[in-house]
């Protein structure tokens, strides 16, 4: 397994089904953050369920179709990211992430999605990485616009969570800006 430093005391490495018992204790303390924008974190509720999620994303890993990544904060999983879509034949993939209330504010999803965004683009070729969030999570453009993404557009009442339609917003980075960006 590999494991790639962050941050002093971080680790960004795979997220695997053996891991479903700290997946689901970390779930059920993130849960009140993060269920506004995860609807996944509500329907992991128990052990089997938390294995079932870990075991779809290591099955579409198996397929070349979506990969699974969590983030460790001094030993403890504190968050994570997911390429929630994987295309190699059309170049192009969609990074999703999440992160526990204490790990905010270190830069630690910033620079995962970084390592992952040049994975995908520098390792696996692919043209083209999307990152969509409801517009009012404001933590999540904001990291969009630090990793020099550009906004495309708004999907108008996309998302339906919690009885709700909510607007996506979709941001993405092509091949050519992400090699050409200032600060790498």
């Amino acid at each position: 397994m590999f494991a790639v430093q962050i941050a002093e005391g971080a680790e960004l490495r795979p997220l695997e089904p053996w891991q479903a018992g700290e997946f689901l204790a970390h779930v059920e303390k993130a849960r009140p953050h993060i269920a506004a924008y995860i609807p996944w974190s509500e329907v992991v509720d128990d052990e089997e369920k938390a294995r079932h999620f870990l075991q779809r994303y290591a099955t579409r890993q198996a397929n070349d179709e979506g990969r699974l990544y969590g983030i460790w904060l001094d030993g403890e999983l504190v968050g994570g990211l997911m390429f929630r879509t994987f295309e190699p034949g059309w170049g192009s993939c969609e990074l999703g992430v999440w992160l526990s209330a204490e790990a905010e504010g270190r830069g630690l999803i910033s620079r995962s999605a970084q390592h992952l965004i040049d994975w995908a683009i520098g390792t696996r070729g692919m043209a083209r990485v999307e990152w969509r969030c409801v517009p009012t999570n404001s933590r999540s453009v904001a990291v969009a616009k630090r990793l020099g993404m550009a906004c495309e557009g708004t999907l108008r009442q996309a998302f339906p969570h919690r009885g709700e339609l909510h607007d996506v917003q979709i941001w993405a980075m092509v091949r050519e800006e992400w090699a050409h960006r200032s600060w790498a």
